[in-house]
Order: C-alpha cells, then sequence, then structure tokens
C-alpha cells in the first residue's frame, strides 16, 4: 500500500498526559511503524523544543503558544497552526479537540483532507462547566461539518452525534485499545482504587459520601481543579482513616496499585470511554461504575453498575462486590475477555483503510 503524509493534531501532547495524547501517541506510533510519514502538531509548551524527532518513527512539531491556568487542561492560544499546518503538505490530518479557537478556527479553514476524532460527549460537563460546553459544541457545529469524517470513540458517542443531527455515514467508530497487556499478580491488597483526573465529570464527590457507608480503605489518585474539594470533603466526612489521596503517581506505583486492588470504582457523571476502564480490565479487575455514556458498552459484563449521583447505591455496590468472592471471581475473568476483545494491531488497520478511502476519493 501506497505510504500516506498524516498529520496528528492537537493543542497538547506529550510531555501532558491525557487519554487523548496517549490515542495520538499510539497511532503515530503505529502509523510510523507500517512506513508512512507522521508529524504530530501541537502547541509549545514552556521547556519543549520546537521540532523533534521520537524514538518511536514521528516527528512533533510544536507552534508558538500561551498558556492561561485556569483549567486543566489550561487554555492554550497558538499562532500560525494553519501556515505550519500547510506547509507540513499532509495527505489527511487528524484533529482531536474542540476547545481551543486558535486551533479550532485554522483547522476549519484547512483546505486539504482531514478528520476529527470525537472523544468525549456533546456539552460533556457539570454546573457551569456543562453549560459552557454545551454552547460550545453547539456553536463548533458549523466547523465539525468542515471535515470530510468523523471517528468516534466509542458506539456512544456516535449514538450521541447522530442524535444531533450528524450524519451517520459521516461517522466511524474507532475504538480505544491497549498495545500490551501486563503480567497478572495473585497478590491482592485490601483497598478498593479510584484513578483519574479530578473534575466535576468524574463524580468523586458521590464517591466520597459513598464511603461514609463502606469500612473499607480506598485509594484515589490523580490531580486536578477538583482536588482541593475533595480533600476538604474527605476532613467534613471525618474519613481521612479511610481514604488516602495519593495525587499524582509514577507510572510504576499506578501499574502496582492497579495489580493488587481489591476492584476499581468509576462513578462517573459523563464517561464515553475512560482510560483507566481500559487499564483496569487488562489486570482482570472488576468495575464498580455508573451507566452513563460508553461505559456499559465498553465495560460490558465486567461491571457492576449504578445510578450516576447516588452515593447510597454506589456504597451498597461497592459493600456487596466487597463481601461477595465469587462474584468477583466472575467480574475478574469477564474483565480479560472484554479487554482482549480489541487490539491497536485491528483497529490502526481499520483507521488506515479509512484514512487511504479519505485520501483517494480527492483523486476520484
Amino acid at each position: 500500500m501506497e505510504t500516506m503524509r498524516i498529520v496528528e493534531a492537537n493543542p497538547f501532547f506529550y510531555p501532558f498526559l491525557g487519554g487523548i495524547e496517549h490515542r495520538m501517541h499510539m497511532t503515530s506510533k503505529l502509523f510510523a511503524a507500517r512506513g508512512h510519514d507522521v508529524t504530530v502538531l501541537t502547541s509549545r509548551l514552556p521547556g519543549t523544543p520546537e521540532e523533534e524527532e521520537t524514538e518511536y518513527g514521528y516527528r512533533i512539531v510544536r507552534v508558538p503558544s500561551r498558556f492561561i491556568n485556569i483549567y486543566n487542561p489550561p487554555y492554550v492560544i497558538s499562532k500560525k497552526v494553519l501556515e505550519t499546518l500547510n506547509g507540513l503538505d499532509a495527505d489527511i490530518v487528524n484533529y482531536n479537540y474542540r476547545w481551543a479557537p486558535s486551533f479550532d478556527g485554522d483547522m476549519a479553514r484547512y483546505a486539504g483532507r482531514k478528520v476529527f476524532t470525537y472523544h468525549n460527549m456533546w456539552g460533556e460537563g457539570v454546573g457551569i462547566t456543562g453549560r459552557i460546553s454545551e454552547i460550545n459544541d453547539n456553536r463548533y457545529r458549523k466547523k465539525l461539518m468542515t471535515y470530510d469524517h468523523i471517528v468516534a470513540i466509542t458506539d456512544c458517542v456516535r449514538d450521541d452525534l447522530v442524535r444531533r443531527g450528524i450524519p451517520q455515514d459521516m461517522i466511524t467508530v474507532i475504538s480505544n485499545c491497549l498495545e500490551t497487556f501486563p503480567e497478572l499478580s495473585d497478590e491482592e491488597g485490601e483497598f478498593i482504587l479510584n484513578l483519574g483526573r479530578m473534575v466535576g465529570t468524574k463524580g468523586l464527590d458521590y464517591l466520597v459520601e459513598a464511603m461514609r457507608d463502606v469500612d473499607y480503605k480506598l485509594i484515589m489518585c490523580g490531580k486536578g481543579p477538583e482536588s482541593k474539594h475533595i480533600s476538604k470533603l474527605i476532613r467534613k466526612y471525618g474519613l481521612e482513616d479511610r481514604i488516602e489521596m495519593r495525587g499524582w503517581v509514577s507510572d510504576e506505583e499506578k501499574e502496582r496499585l492497579m495489580s493488587t486492588c481489591k476492584f476499581f470504582v468509576m462513578p462517573s457523571i459523563y464517561e464515553a470511554y475512560g482510560l483507566a476502564a481500559l487499564e483496569a480490565l487488562s489486570y482482570g479487575k472488576p468495575i464498580v461504575c455508573t451507566d452513563v455514556d460508553g461505559l456499559p458498552g465498553n465495560v460490558k459484563h465486567a461491571g457492576y453498575y449504578v445510578k450516576p449521583k447516588d452515593s447510597v447505591g454506589l456504597a451498597a455496590a461497592i459493600n456487596d462486590l466487597l463481601s461477595d468472592d465469587d462474584r468477583r471471581a466472575t467480574l475478574s475473568r469477564n474483565a480479560l475477555e472484554v479487554v482482549h476483545e480489541f487490539t491497536w494491531d485491528d483497529q490502526i488497520k481499520k483507521t488506515e483503510s479509512l484514512y487511504r478511502s479519505i485520501v483517494d476519493s480527492d483523486s476520484d
């Protein structure tokens, strides 16, 4: 197959860490391994070079940018996005974001072949953040329709877009996957685990409230704008001896916690999928989670489901699973079945085929 010049565009990339950035890294690495010329176009974080060649076979190009830390991720203003993009002479560009006007506007004006990957639910957020997100997505619709195609990371995201009036034949579902799977351990600690970015959509305040009725240790890992609020809530309920906040943890520590936790808890209010869920499944861990958005369709029969914003139901589910060894063992076996249903080998071929069809249509 003839190789392509592919650009992955996003305002954020490594060393900024997140689910979008991880997926970009994986697709870029795998496309490069298949012989394609791959460039990641992103904003220039402080302390990063303008350009670099990675050990994974793809290049990173960073445009001049300014960051305003009012949220996580921060607000970013970038220059020369369109100019740089045109200079890369790509066969196809994949864009991954919709909350950075400087990137969004230049991507909409870009005249070449382009795909938009939709990673989150439309209007995702709680409180004022949710209202702003809904307004932003409604306004973004016009820009979205400038793309040749849309990739949705789950069936749920696709169905939500169709409900919003986006043509179904314009959307292809290409799931997140793991490249490798960890070695499994028989060691099991006496704790349950929550790990991820601490933002309002994760429903962490309901988890803290639920722990008032759970006599067991919970370890919470991650950072974000909700960190201080969650810490105050733990003190308010006197749960310091029951809930341990670890903040950011290294990859090695994350792997150890994933490997040895009793099970994983995701009380999300919105969740298109969640990389943490995928990682937990790979360790054979059951997941107590809410039945929102993409979680039921992806966690499948490895989950114990509760309604969102229901701390009483969440506490009951946690206690039920703690007391039922047989059910935990069954869900653990199910987790390993679910996580092996999709591999990046399958999904990168699907992505490559989609890109090729779009590029070839330009010459019809």
